[in-house]
Formats: C-alpha cells, structure tokens, sequence
C-alpha cells in the first residue's frame, strides 16, 4: 500500500468521532438541566463559553426560561477531533397566575429596605457563582419536601394587576414544621435564617456552578460548609419573608440560568391515606 494512502487512513482512523464520544442525558427544552458524557481530557464549549469537565468527562449545561431556538456545542477531543452541535430547544408555554388583595407592601417594598434587597442579592449572587470540582450532582435527585404542588416554574405573576417577574421555582405547600431534606448530595453555601423576600434561604452547591435554593424555610438546620447526603434533613417548611402561605419554594440554578426542578424528580407521590 502507498505511503500517502496508509497516511491518509491513519489521520481518518484518528480523527473520526464515535457515537459515543459524545452523550446527551436530560431534555433539550426550556428549563431544562443536561448532563454531558465525554471522553476524559476532552474540552468543552456552550454557546462559546468553556465548561468545567469533571475527571469522569461528565458535564452540565442548561437551558433558562426563555433560551432557544438553539444552542450551540463544541467537543475538543484528545485527539484534536472536533464535535460541534446545533441543539434545537423545545419552547414551553407558561402558567398565568393572578393574585389580588394583597397588602402593598407585598407588591411593591417600601424604599427604606432597598438597601437591604440588594446587600441580601449580592449574597446570594456570589453563592450562585460558585464553580467547584465535586460532582454531587451525581447523588440523584429526590424532592426536597411533601405536599400540595402551589406553584410551577416559570409562570407569570400578576399582583394586584401589577405583571411581575416570572416565577422560577417549584413550591410545595405543607404545614409549618414540615420536613425539607436535601434533594441531592451538596455542600451548604448560604444558610440565612431571615432575607426579606425568601425568610430563611439555603443555598446548596451541588458542583459545577448547579445550586439548590431552599426559601420561605421556617427553621435552617444546617450551616455554611456543612456536606449533606440526598435526604439528609436540613430544616423545616415555613411562610417567611414575602410569602403568602407556608411553602417551600425550590429553584435550580445553573450559575445564572434559571432551570425547572420538575424535570429532575418523579412525579409528587400521592399524599398517604390516613
């Protein structure tokens, strides 16, 4: 065989990407969190940004309320192969909520605690900017609490006839008291026990710049630097801060994109009968 063909057959031997170097695991749609599967040593881009890989070539990326059409991915293999992808991203229609009666101050803050709200933003700001190696993400996901489904990510909330920001959690009504346990292994990296609009907040890092907020929490159990195990109790439901009954209100973040908790979890199970 000629020296230019065996060349040739080398180079295509190399550089051609397999089916599996590249695994997508979640849903490409609006809200939703997926986890990437390459090979490790391999680098990766989202919409042009680079993305932590862990040891195992497992990555995350996630797509906000309003994301789409599409998204674009790029692979770096070891080799020098490259893999990019156009993702299209199914669009979502949203929950209108109204909800009138309510006292102003519930609707609009009065001036004197602005200073507050954005002291308490930057707090949780830099808790959400965390970008570690752990891959606690991998625990797998339970709900964090028990109860009536309230209120669903990424509805739209009019107060007192007043269009206000999308809401981007999932709340699970129960009695005050009732148990919140962690939804997957995670480091605590913000544990107040009273902001203005989310009472008693958790903030819980999962790795990879994924967190769990935890608001409206009645009693916070753990503390900043705590690991907790999926399950592992970590405070109780409550009604504080701006909140209009007792609930939990559960968000995802990825760094800054906004993603829906429901797709990580089975559907509520059914209240057990008494």
């Amino acid at each position: 065989m000629k020296a230019w063909l065996i060349l040739a057959l080398a180079i295509l031997f190399v550089g051609e990407a397999h089916a599996d170097d590249l695994r997508l695991d979640g849903k490409l749609v609006q809200g939703g969190l997926v986890q990437g599967t390459v090979p490790v040593g391999a680098k990766v881009t989202f919409e042009g940004r680079p993305v932590r890989v862990s040891a195992k070539g497992r990555f995350l990326i996630g797509f906000s309320r309003d994301a789409g059409p599409t998204s674009s991915l790029a692979v770096l293999l070891p080799g020098g192969r490259k893999i990019k992808k156009s993702l299209k991203i199914e669009k979502r229609k949203y929950q209108i909520q109204r909800i009138d009666g309510l006292p102003k101050k519930m609707v609009t803050p009065p001036k004197a605690v602005y200073d507050r709200i954005r002291a308490e933003n930057a707090i949780i700001s830099r808790a959400r900017a965390k970008d570690t190696s752990d891959d606690h993400f991998e625990s797998g996901w339970i709900w964090p609490a028990q109860g009536r489904i309230s209120g669903v990510y990424g509805s739209q909330r009019i107060l007192n006839g007043k269009p206000r920001r999308p809401h981007f959690g999932l709340d699970v009504a129960a009695p005050v008291g009732t148990p919140v346990v962690s939804p997957a292994d995670a480091v605590v990296a913000l544990a107040h026990r009273d902001m203005y609009y989310t009472g008693g907040t958790l903030i819980l890092d999962h790795g990879h710049g994924l967190t769990s907020a935890m608001l409206h929490m009645d009693t916070v159990e753990v503390e900043v630097g705590d690991f907790v195990r999926k399950g592992q109790r970590i405070g109780t439901i409550g009604k504080t801060g701006r909140a209009t009954g007792p609930h939990l209100d559960w968000r995802i973040n990825l760094f800054k994109a906004r993603l829906d908790p429901a797709f990580l979890v089975p559907p509520m199970p059914s209240p057990r009968k008494k």
